[in-house]
């Protein structure tokens, strides 16, 4: 089981960034995917979550407006468009099957000027 994440980096406040989650080793569209992020001296915390057709999908309210996430079920991909990015968006961005709790290595995202 593979799950790699990327697209991460340096963005300027109000830029934007889109990460990628690409997996291998299990079947993805059966399962709900979600995307965590952890900052330094915090805990890791779900940002978005979205059912396994992408039909329905789950927002932290900080992020609520300016993510999206989305997915591919022939690519075996999830994606999180990130907008309007904010200093404390800054942190590890990582993909995760709940019911697996499979994870991926992570993407650092830091918003700084």
């Amino acid at each position: 089981v593979h799950l790699v994440e990327s697209g991460g980096g340096l963005v300027q406040p109000g830029g934007s960034l889109r990460l990628s989650c690409a997996t291998s080793g299990f079947t993805f569209g059966v399962y709900a995917i979600q995307w965590y992020r952890q900052s330094p001296g915090k805990g890791r915390e779900m940002v978005a979550s979205i059912n396994r057709v992408g039909a329905a999908t789950y927002y932290k309210d900080s992020v609520k407006g300016r993510f999206t996430i989305s997915r591919d079920n022939v690519k075996n991909t999830v994606y999180l468009q990130m907008n309007s990015l904010k200093p404390e968006d800054s942190a590890v961005y990582y993909c995760h099957v709940p019911s697996r709790s499979y994870w991926g290595q992570g993407t650092q995202v830091t918003v700084s000027s």
